[in-house]
């Protein structure tokens, strides 16, 4: 019976299909009393590329562990985004992120993700194919994901803002 039950859970984490990419790998220093101690600090970008992606942070004293921990962390961290029919967004967003802001507009068919740095894997993670987004403000890594992440957090579908304002979606563009 219970390699039955070990069965499904195998077959339930294969049908999930997570990727993920590390985006920064750094070493960092703590000086403690008899010296300095090294860890790293790794950037992990969590998603299935159907609409679910998270950015996670992992600090451990080698990298293998370290990227472990981001990636628990980054699925901790999961939100839905709502894609069109075009594998794009459905709107215009901005996002912010300490000192980085991201701007991302929709993009016709067969654009491709015309974005850099972080923002690029944080969007082909979630399953974004025709995007425009420039990052401003920061270039640091971190933030620049955490940014992309709050913008495609706020997005919301016709429908759902046709629902909040109590009329029919084809009264929104009325």
């Amino acid at each position: 019976m219970a390699t039955g039950r070990r069965k499904a859970n195998r077959a339930k984490k294969e049908e999930t299909n997570w990727q993920e990419r590390v985006i920064q790998i750094r070493r960092v220093s703590k000086v403690v009393k008899g010296g300095k101690k090294l860890s790293f600090r790794a950037i992990v970008v969590v998603g299935n590329e159907r609409g679910q992606v998270g950015v996670g942070v992992g600090k451990a004293s080698d990298v293998i562990g370290a990227v472990k921990k981001g990636v628990a962390d980054g699925k901790k961290h999961l939100i839905d985004i709502p894609i069109t029919k075009s594998n794009s967004i459905p709107h215009p967003i901005d996002g912010i992120g300490g000192g980085a802001k991201v701007m991302m507009r929709p993009a016709a068919p067969g654009t491709g993700v015309i974005a850099g740095g972080a923002v690029r894997t944080v969007l082909e993670l979630a399953g974004v194919r025709n995007v425009l987004a420039k990052q401003l403000g920061s270039n640091n890594p971190l933030n620049n994901a955490r940014a992309a992440v709050n913008a495609l957090s706020t997005l919301r579908t016709f429908a759902e803002v046709a629902e909040d304002r109590g009329i029919a979606i084809e009264k929104l563009y009325i």
